[in-house]
């Protein structure tokens, strides 16, 4: 026995689900991706992640730009399927493409909702100093992140964990998650429940305008902010090179001891005073340049203790 699904996905975090799906036996009567994209110094259009493997795999792919249209949600209705998963898809589902599948829809979110309902739950959780999150799937309603929650996992946010390294661990643990909740649904003992009222959070889309690091902030902050964003956008400073200011990426680092002026070079390793405390980068990124271990960026990089980062 299997369900038929219709799986709707795009980015590199959707693909375990979908590979899990298909490798427990399910159906998968067609992927919904976004439309391919300009990449590239070519400007090609390149097809989404979730495109490219479905293809690879045999899929129908299907590249709506919205589902709003009467002529997709009959598309959809057309596929009779038992229920349709969603990750990470970035449509938004009329009430149309809800009712269409016979069980209904089933998202997949990145956090323990209510907490983190939105567009960047991995990199919020980090920025917001949590410990904790975990993945969720919820019964998917017409609000935000609304609908009943059906399965979690929780997963610890150990320090020094970066967005690039929690989104691949949530993706793992999503895709058995999932896996295990169509299971229930097959088997009929797939119960969900209201979200709580209380502990609501909105993980608001990342503005580039964060990304530019404040270091009058105290260090733990500035810290949560750089591991948060990284390895994409990336938080970055300004830093003096040879009478020029030339922009760096800091993708991870750690505390560590010294005060001074908020963004002072404390020492020749490149310890940065901040509005308390201070911290070290780890790893770094240059523009243009691929990223590089701290050691590594020091010997082409000459630092005095006293500058300043704008």
């Amino acid at each position: 026995m299997s369900l038929k699904l219709v799986f709707m996905g795009t980015p590199d975090f959707a693909v375990p689900v979908l590979a899990g799906l298909i490798d427990a036996g399910h159906t998968i009567a067609a992927v919904f991706a976004q439309p391919a994209r300009q990449a590239g110094r070519g400007l090609e259009a390149r097809p989404t992640p979730v495109a490219r493997f479905a293809a690879a795999r045999g899929l129908d792919v299907l590249t709506p730009v919205s589902l709003k249209n009467a002529q997709d949600q009959a598309r959809l209705a057309a596929l009779a399927a038992d229920a349709a998963i969603v990750v990470a898809y970035g449509l938004i589902l009329p009430k149309a493409a809800l009712e269409a599948p016979r069980l209904g829809c089933f998202n997949l979110h990145a956090s323990l909702l209510p907490r983190w309902r939105g567009a960047a739950p991995i990199q919020r959780a980090i920025m917001a100093g949590d410990t904790e999150t975990g993945v969720a799937v919820m019964r998917m309603d017409e609000g935000l992140d609304t609908g009943p929650v059906c399965l979690t996992e929780s997963v610890a946010i150990a320090a020094g964990t970066t967005a690039g390294e929690l989104h691949d661990e949530l993706s793992a643990s999503g895709a058995r998650l999932m896996v295990d909740a169509m299971a229930r649904l097959e088997a009929g003992t797939l119960t969900c429940r209201a979200q709580a009222t209380e502990g609501v959070t909105y993980a608001a889309k990342i503005d580039k305008a964060e990304a530019r690091i404040d270091f009058s902030r105290p260090a733990q902050e500035v810290l949560a902010l750089i591991h948060g964003l990284s390895p994409s956008p990336g938080a970055w400073t300004m830093l003096p090179d040879d009478g020029r200011a030339a922009r760096v990426k800091i993708l991870k680092g750690k505390l560590t001891t010294g005060h001074g002026q908020p963004g002072e070079v404390l020492d020749n390793r490149f310890a940065i005073a901040c509005g308390s405390g201070a911290l070290r980068p780890l790893v770094v990124q240059r523009e243009g340049k691929g990223q590089m271990a701290l050691d590594d960026f020091l010997r082409g990089t000459r630092l005095e203790p006293g500058q300043l980062l704008v």
